[in-house]
């Protein structure tokens, strides 16, 4: 974990281990006390709309990771940020990366039909906003000013 004190938007955990946490939690839950999240849904549909969530969520990861690569900025937002990246994914969305997370996620509840899954997604979601995402938004702001409050204004943060 980092601070504010130094280059770095000082988010409270790296972001995969927040999802990873939400998804541990659970899954111990899903096997303490089963509850299915489609309840009356043929199996195949749910492993379609996991399968299709993690496809997507995983190109979507990708072509955001090659775009940062490209402008030479660190990716994890516990290093300083070199560069605002406006390309690719970053046209639509300024967290296509969470985006991609949020969407593995979901796609990972769809395919065990964990109810527990999905109602964990909003505190997992919540924690992203407060501790990664304003916190971030707030270093961006301050390290680039100007070129990064047009970029906040012109796309949303998720779509």
């Amino acid at each position: 974990m980092s601070t504010e004190t130094g280059d770095n938007a000082g988010v409270i955990a790296p972001p995969p281990l927040i999802y990873a946490g939400g998804l541990a939690l659970g899954l111990l839950l899903q096997q303490v006390a089963p509850k299915k999240l489609l309840v009356r849904t043929p199996r195949v549909i749910a492993l379609t709309l996991g399968s299709t969530c993690i496809s997507v969520a995983l190109t979507i990861g990708a072509l955001s990771v090659r775009q940062m690569r490209r402008a030479n900025t660190n990716i994890p937002p516990t290093l300083p940020t070199i560069a605002i990246v406006t390309d690719g994914p970053f046209r639509f969305t300024r967290n296509p990366i969470y985006l991609s997370l949020t969407m593995l996620y979901m796609g990972i509840a769809l395919l065990v039909n964990s109810l527990w899954l999905a109602l964990l997604l909003p505190v997992i979601l919540l924690l992203m906003t407060l501790g990664v995402i304003k916190r971030e938004e707030s270093y961006l702001e301050r390290k680039f000013g100007p070129p990064y409050l047009v970029y906040k204004q012109r796309v949303r943060r998720w779509l």
